[in-house]
């Protein structure tokens, strides 16, 4: 909230890099309508690969775990969960799917902060409550030494703090004196350094930010997973949100280098976007195409199988023979005979 006091008090001019990825940003979102009216089809394959990758990366970014060949049954299945890591994946796609089907009737509140906390966290004892004691970020480095990055704030203050940041939140759209996405960027930025939870405040803030998004009109994320590019760019991330932490709590903080990334994710997303949609109407043919990308979005291992659920309409024999041209010309591997055999793509895959 101290982020949000400070954008609505001051109203700063904001930065040229900052206005230069909010023009990029907003030109992209008048194009996502006619980008959504592509065959659905083509669509509903970038959402399954989104939803899996958005699963997998925020949770890998907390260190969460689970092995490859179980990712699938997880994420699109109702599984017997094996262990914790198991449950919390499962747990972050059950808040997914909720957001993506629910989202415009999901209001931003603090029952709604508890209740994907509590999706994302599984099982755990103290998942959907805030933290009962006071904590430090502890940075750790490779040589064994470690130090304070950021101390949050106390336990006690947390209930009220979320709550004034979900108050500012709604009275600044309403004034509508600053960008909606700089609000966005600063009520993450807030969040985090309140970092209201035990575990999972990193998890927990990617889903706000994918339903913030939802609110705005800013839709991207459903096709292209925004967890996987902050995965991509982790050093970037922990970076500015350190410079944007420091004074924070006495409200003196900088916060446009973590706002500028938060942006460029958002810019990054929609120009990739467009670009698979760009690949997938080339003119290699509609189902051709569709299998390409299908490939481009598998886990490092696959089989025929595992391409034919995202194809429907595409015969066995057309993937394998799309499989084999693409191993003609080096772009995948196979592991094995037959069938069933595994596949992968190699270093040079360059395609969809």
């Amino acid at each position: 909230m101290r982020t949000l006091r400070q954008i609505a008090a001051k109203h700063e001019t904001v930065p040229s890099e900052i206005s230069w990825y909010l023009a990029d940003i907003s030109e992209a979102r008048g194009k996502q309508e006619l980008f959504i009216q592509q065959s659905p089809q083509r669509l509903k394959v970038l959402r399954e690969h989104a939803l899996i990758e958005s699963a997998v990366s925020s949770n890998r970014i907390e260190g969460v775990e689970v092995a490859k060949e179980r990712v699938g049954t997880i994420i699109f299945g109702e599984p017997a969960l094996r262990d914790r890591n198991e449950e919390e994946l499962y747990g972050y796609r059950e808040a997914l799917k909720l957001i993506h089907e629910r989202g415009a009737d999901l209001p931003i509140s603090e029952e709604t902060i508890l209740s994907l906390h509590k999706l994302a966290r599984g099982q755990a004892w103290d998942a959907g409550h805030y933290k009962e004691k006071d904590g430090e970020i502890i940075e750790r480095y490779s040589d064994g030494t470690s130090r304070i990055r950021f101390k949050p704030l106390s336990a006690l203050k947390t209930p009220e703090a979320i709550r004034e940041s979900v108050s500012l939140w709604e009275a600044e759209l309403v004034n509508r004196k600053v960008h909606p996405l700089i609000l966005l960027a600063a009520f993450n930025l807030d969040f985090l350094c309140i970092h209201p939870f035990r575990d999972g405040n990193g998890r927990a803030s990617r889903l706000l930010m994918l339903l913030q998004c939802y609110h705005l009109g800013f839709e991207v994320g459903r096709y292209i997973s925004l967890e996987r590019l902050i995965e991509k760019n982790k050093e970037r991330y922990y970076e500015t949100l350190r410079q944007s932490s420091q004074g924070w709590h006495e409200g003196n903080h900088n916060p446009w280098p973590y706002i500028g990334y938060l942006l460029y994710i958002l810019k990054t997303a929609y120009r990739e976007f467009e670009n698979r949609l760009e690949r997938i109407k080339s003119p290699r043919g509609e189902k051709t195409s569709l299998v390409i990308h299908a490939i481009a979005g598998a886990l490092d291992v696959f089989n025929v199988s595992d391409i034919r659920k995202q194809c429907p309409g595409v015969s066995m024999d057309m993937i394998r023979r799309i499989l084999k041209n693409l191993r003609a010309q080096r772009q995948v591997e196979c592991l094995g005979r037959g069938q069933n055999a595994q596949w992968r793509k190699t270093k040079k895959w360059n395609i969809g």
